[in-house]
């Protein structure tokens, strides 16, 4: 079966921008045509791929900047500390992924008791 090449390609941008996708692989799926076909009218830095994967990254980015909007407006502790280990420099993701044990300091004597009453009959003798 021919298929129209400039068809496809509209078709595959629709589909990128109507279901959001933001994997390659997904786009053949949407298609009227196999994955191989695609690959064939769409080779690896060709423009048209090129701009499908323009497109990805856009919803990607509209997709992170979303959740991390989401995660910073939340009341939930677990994904305020995941944005905040996402935003993190090097040094304060260190100190956030440090774990804390308390240990309770007992204070215990460096030496064993030792008996120091010497019995005045034991030392006369």
């Amino acid at each position: 079966m021919a298929f129209d090449k400039i068809k496809i390609f509209e078709q595959a941008k629709e589909m990128v921008v109507k279901h959001k996708l933001f994997f390659m692989d997904e786009v053949p799926d949407f298609l009227p045509c196999s994955r191989s076909t695609f690959y064939d009218f769409f080779p690896n830095k060709s423009d048209e791929l090129d701009t499908l994967k323009e497109l990805i990254s856009i919803n990607k980015t509209q997709i992170k900047t979303s959740m991390r909007s989401k995660w910073y407006q939340s009341d939930n502790p677990t994904l305020q500390m995941g944005l905040m280990k996402l935003i993190s420099t090097p040094e304060e993701l260190r100190k956030l992924s440090m774990t804390h044990n308390a240990v309770e300091e007992v204070e215990k004597p460096i030496f064993k008791t030792i008996d120091l009453d010497v019995d005045q009959n034991d030392s006369a003798e």
